[in-house]
């Protein structure tokens, strides 16, 4: 019997023939579009997807496409997308100032009126819910061709006891030695002066009252630049107020002025969906990192202040029933946006992570803050201690075992150095000491990684040099097995994320990207980057599972569960629970999510619910809402269920 071939597998034959012809006159760009249709059709078949996930792109109309530098997991299930001016200056001249509030569920958003430029402030979740967020931009930087004006650091005096003065922007401050005058940019307070009687002799001392502002000449040129330092009248002040109050300033240059910060602070309220104002803080910043205490205070480090400088080790308290700001009686210097997490002992651990600001040698090691006595106890064995800079850091699930990972990093400021390296740290030894984990996918700046409810870590992106130069965008991403110690590699993500990008779980299990600012956009260095405003959705390879669990409050609205209490769940697959876990909401940016936890809780089960009880201790649960899982036999978690931990009783 003679074979016939059928007209369909002529066709494939003819058609490979002529795919065999063209890749002999062209056989790079066939086979470059071959690869990349193959490689579409792999990671979209269903083994593919159970092994390593997958990536889906968000469909967000233009209308709110933003630069997103802040991102945050609300109660509601909607994701806060904060810009601000979006490190686009004509955006911050013009006050176009942007949030978007994003419903993943629904995939709906809404434009949230934005009061200041929230561009690189700190943000953290509050006991009610609310996100506090603090600090921001007062002045973009100039580099030092830019600066067209000299300018720099007036200290106003007031030697006045009993008279506090308000200077509107715009005051002019003209030098005696020098005739050259400069006005502040700002408005300015400036306290009374301190008065203090000896109570043996009845002496009374005046010691003057001083604050700062940033000024500039009053018009443009190197002939107005001074050199030394100077005494400034007050334009406009008369008798005992030209006596009182006066400024001093060293050199007024042209130097490269760094951004400036605010002390503006703001609840974001999730039901209302508008910001709220609140006390200022006491120091202006920009780069502060906000941590949540286990009284459910709030702990504001670092940041560059009104002037452009790192402040100086001032650190405050926010009080969220006073809605009110208290320095710390003592001072520590740490460089911006440090990585500070509550442990289990009401302590502070700094990773020694951090994100752009201050000098290489301080400030810089890792270590335990005892905020009560101001003590530091170094934690040594840190790799590769001076690229910990743009370094991402995760308290390993489950948070009761308090060990912490370092991962990536790079040369302080434009360096180029940058790493692979893991580190690992059990703050539960007897001697605590880093240990280095599996190196990375590459050596990586600004890595994101996320704590998912299967006590696993997701980790993605990242670029092994600055800003992504040189086109160093890594394409690549893993999950972290902290039980074993090992890592495997999963879908590549679908785009190149370096600064301003970050992370965060959702109550489903999947995980949102957003968000990089390359300095430029090819391998040469000679074109300006675009901002990155394409969101994305990885879902893990847990989702890709025959079976999930079901997981229902029994009440009408979410439960409030205090310290060491007890809430029970409706579920239909109880049999096969194997883990619950208490998820605290992201909040991330600048490589630098401390909010980010994921508690183990002790639970009992029936044939149709499970009852979970909470740990006693408030420095493991600070207080807020947290998402609840349940894990399966096969590792796959419920949709979270929200509940709320209150303060706990006493001091």
């Amino acid at each position: 019997m003679t074979y016939r071939p059928s007209r369909r597998t002529r066709r494939i034959a003819i058609g490979g023939a002529a795919v065999l012809v063209l890749a002999g006159l062209n056989g790079p760009a066939i086979w470059g579009f071959a690869s990349e249709k193959y490689h579409e059709y792999k990671i979209n078949q269903p083994e593919y997807k159970a092994a390593n996930g997958h990536w889906n792109v968000v469909d967000v109309p233009k209308e709110y496409k933003i630069n997103t530098i802040h991102a945050a997991l609300l109660h509601t299930g909607k994701v806060l997308l904060v810009a601000g001016s979006g490190n686009n200056a004509a955006n911050f001249k013009a006050k176009s100032f942007r949030t978007v509030l994003w419903d993943p569920e629904k995939n709906t958003f809404k434009n949230i009126p934005t009061p200041k430029d929230l561009f690189c402030a700190g943000h953290t979740q509050l006991p009610d819910g609310k996100l506090l967020v603090a600090g921001g931009t007062q002045r973009y930087e100039k580099l030092g061709g830019d600066v067209t004006r000299a300018g720099g650091l007036m200290i106003v005096h007031n030697e006045d006891p009993d008279k506090p003065k308000t200077f509107p922007a715009g005051t002019v401050f003209t030098g005696k030695a020098t005739g050259k005058s400069f006005e502040s940019k700002d408005n300015l307070l400036v306290p009374r002066a301190k008065k203090t009687q000896d109570p043996k002799t009845g002496k009374v001392t005046v010691t003057a009252s001083t604050a700062r502002v940033y000024v500039e000449a009053l018009r443009k040129g190197p002939k107005y630049e001074t050199g030394l330092t100077d005494n400034y009248t007050i334009k406009g002040l008369t008798g005992a107020d030209a006596r009182n109050f006066y400024g001093i300033a060293n050199k007024l240059s042209f130097d490269k002025k760094d951004f400036q910060g605010i002390k503006d602070s703001y609840e974001f309220d999730p039901v209302s969906e508008r910001y709220i104002t609140v006390d200022p803080m006491n120091e202006a910043r920009w780069y502060p990192t906000l941590t949540t205490l286990q009284n459910g205070k709030v702990l504001s480090v670092s940041g560059l202040d009104e002037i452009g400088q790192v402040v100086p080790g001032k650190n405050e308290i926010y009080d969220p029933k006073t809605k009110k700001w208290t320095y710390l009686p003592k001072e520590r210097f740490f460089p911006t946006y440090p990585a500070l997490f509550l442990t289990d002992q009401g302590k502070i651990f700094y990773t020694g992570s951090n994100a752009g600001y201050g000098p290489a040698d301080q400030g810089r090691t890792p270590g335990i803050w005892d905020l009560k006595t101001n003590a530091f106890k170094p934690v040594p064995g840190i790799s590769d201690p001076d690229a910990l800079e743009t370094s991402m850091s995760v308290l390993l699930p489950p948070a009761q075992d308090q060990r912490y990972m370092v991962l990536g990093g790079g040369g302080v400021g434009e360096d180029e150095k940058s790493t692979a390296k893991t580190r690992i740290v059990d703050l539960h030894a007897k001697d605590p000491r880093f240990k280095d984990g599996p190196d990375l996918y590459a050596k990586a700046r600004y890595p994101s990684s996320v704590i998912l409810p299967d006590d696993t870590v997701l980790t993605t992106n990242g670029s092994g040099d600055y800003r992504g130069r040189s086109d160093s965008n890594v394409l690549k991403a893993e999950i972290y097995d902290p039980k074993t110690n090992r890592k495997r590699s999963v879908a590549d993500p679908l785009v190149g994320r370096n600064y301003h990008s970050g992370a965060l779980l959702l109550p489903d299990g999947r995980v949102m990207t957003f968000g990089s600012d390359s300095l430029f956009s090819d391998k040469d260095n000679t074109k300006p980057g675009k901002f990155q405003q394409q969101i994305d959705l990885y879902t893990p390879p847990y989702l890709y599972n025959d079976s999930r669990p079901d997981l229902k409050d029994t009440g009408a609205r979410p439960p409030t569960v205090r310290l060491g209490g007890k809430a029970t769940f409706r579920t239909g697959h109880a049999a096969t629970i194997r883990k619950a876990r208490l998820v605290r909401p992201g909040s991330f940016t600048h490589v630098t999510n401390i909010e980010q936890r994921s508690i183990a809780l002790d639970f009992t089960k029936t044939a149709d619910s499970v009852t979970v009880t909470l740990p006693k201790d408030p420095s493991l649960v600070p207080p807020g809402w947290y998402m609840l899982n349940v894990v399966d036999d096969q590792g796959t978690p419920s949709k979270a269920v929200w509940l709320k931990v209150p303060e706990a009783a006493g001091p």
